[in-house]
């Protein structure tokens, strides 16, 4: 639906590396993708490994997470590692994370909201607990 340019601070949450580079963002992608040469810049840490369908085909990629900046809103996210990328490229893991959505009748990212839990069902959760206590 939509690909926007951004600028964007990528950090190590364990040992605070940290690097600044454009990204797209991309609503058709789920993850966030970061090039090999980011994720050995950053140190990151390998937590496991997708296999994610690619314009390629199905893939298998490294898993690592990080914290994201993108107009001075910070989310932690995880992030799929590529040796064939050369740009990030923003999900919408990420951006859901940082409550920022594509605006489509201007191109650009635009604040919106971050949903947990509807109303009804918090009510019927809290009822339940409760009663049982």
């Amino acid at each position: 639906m939509g690909h926007v340019w951004v600028e964007a601070r990528l950090v190590n949450p364990i040992n605070g590396a940290e690097l600044k580079t454009g990204a797209l963002v991309d609503t058709g992608a789920t993850y966030t993708v970061i090039p090999w040469s980011i994720y050995e810049k950053l140190n990151l840490m390998i937590v496991g490994r997708k296999t994610v369908e690619t314009a390629k085909g199905l893939a298998e990629l490294e898993e690592s997470f990080l914290v994201i900046e993108i107009k001075g809103k910070k989310a932690v996210t995880p992030v799929l590692i590529s040796r064939d990328l050369k740009d990030v490229l923003v999900g919408v893991l990420a951006l859901e994370a940082l409550g920022l959505a594509v605006d489509p009748t201007t191109g650009e990212l635009k604040e919106s909201r971050i949903l947990l839990l509807q109303t009804s069902n918090l009510e019927h959760h809290t009822q339940q607990h409760n009663q049982s206590t």
